[in-house]
């Protein structure tokens, strides 16, 4: 049984997407509304609601920055661009200082993946087993099981694929040919897997050790949501290169490639481009979601929440949780599609992931310890 608005858009939309069997009327803080039920969103559309629906601060950035100027292209030099900028780069630590502001997470995987085959001179990248780097075409290229929907009639490079957490493999894979490697450091698609530190150590130590430049890719991952402004940070790792999207605007579309000085020299003007990416209002919005982290206490809230959702959340079906932060994956003794209908008829929305035990906690940074509570006692009731 189709809802109203899937009848609405089966009308003149392409049908691509699994959807869910709500109404979405309106959003506020962590709450989805659907007629007239409050659905606690610990899902956040992708990860990407990380200050919540409608928060004050990104309302009044939005309509701030729209009055000021809606739009300008990077033909123009902005101080909300050059703002947004020094603000990720401080935020990101200040060691990786250079920044290329895109749209979407495959759009700034796509040219961090450009980047290493131009300066490198190399043709092959070595991408880790169950990730996901998007599904534009190099993006696709290196996310896992592609070869079944990819639908390009060839790849833009050669692509190795090895186990996650097998080290072993990464020192064969990564050799003279190998321009970059590229991984998420806590998967998202894939399960909310935490790859072992020792193995990104590896990953790490084969590409320097070989030449191959090592891209982070932290579209799901980072702005927060690992408890760390980045999940490197928690493997103590400075890579060449970091993607980062999603929970960046706050709901907004956009995205950001950040990478190191040494790379950002070798480009040249018209190397790389965009219409959109570092507009306005997006950049404002970056700028707003950052500050908000840092002022509210948000990473502290992460890592405090985290630490109980992994102690009491393995009740129920759930045999036991992986993952970062709020990148949280509950392993399940049945399939997590038949726990996720369950919990969304006691009004706590959640995802899945390809893995089809693995169900994915990815909420709001502004979570609170009630909601938390109310996601235990919900899982312990379908025992």
């Amino acid at each position: 049984m189709l809802t109203p608005s899937q009848q609405a858009e089966a009308r003149h939309l392409a049908q691509v997407y699994a959807q869910l069997p709500i109404e979405a009327d309106r959003a506020e803080g962590v709450y989805l509304y659907s007629g007239g039920r409050r659905i606690i969103d610990f899902y956040g559309g992708h990860a990407v609601a990380s200050l919540g629906y409608g928060h004050p601060d990104l309302l009044a950035a939005l309509a701030d920055q729209a009055r000021s100027m809606y739009f300008q292209s990077n033909a123009v030099a902005l101080q909300v661009r050059a703002q947004a900028a020094d603000d990720l780069v401080a935020f990101a630590g200040g060691r990786l200082p250079r920044v290329f502001f895109v749209n979407s997470g495959a759009e700034a995987n796509e040219n961090a993946l450009k980047i290493a085959c131009r300066v490198t001179g190399r043709s092959k990248i070595v991408a880790l087993e169950q990730g996901f780097h998007g599904r534009t075409a190099a993006a696709a290229a290196v996310t896992w099981g592609s070869q079944a929907w990819y639908g390009f009639p060839r790849q833009p490079f050669d692509v190795e694929f090895i186990p996650r957490d097998d080290a072993a493999a990464a020192a064969r894979a990564i050799d003279g040919s190998t321009a970059a490697v590229i991984f998420e450091p806590v998967q998202g698609v894939g399960g909310a897997y935490d790859l072992a530190p020792d193995f990104v150590a590896a990953l790490a130590a084969a590409a320097r050790k070989s030449g191959a430049l090592v891209i982070a890719d932290e579209v799901q991952s980072g702005v927060g949501r690992s408890g760390q402004p980045f999940a490197v940070d928690l493997y103590g790792l400075v890579p060449d290169m970091l993607t980062t999207a999603k929970a960046l605007g706050g709901g907004f579309p956009c995205s950001a490639l950040l990478l190191s000085e040494a790379l950002a020299a070798q480009l040249k003007p018209g190397e790389l481009g965009t219409t959109f990416g570092g507009g306005p209002i997006a950049c404002a919005l970056v700028s707003t979601v950052l500050r908000v982290i840092g002022r509210d206490g948000l990473l502290a809230n992460v890592r405090t929440l985290s630490a109980g959702l992994r102690e009491r959340a393995v009740t129920g079906p759930v045999e036991s949780v992986q993952g970062q932060g709020f990148l949280l994956g509950l392993r399940c003794r049945r399939p997590a599609k038949d726990v996720q209908a369950e919990l969304l008829a006691r009004d706590i929305l959640v995802g899945t992931s390809s893995d089809p035990k693995v169900v994915r906690l990815l909420p709001p940074l502004t979570l609170a310890r009630e909601h938390v509570d109310a996601l235990v006692a919900a899982l312990a009731d379908l025992d």
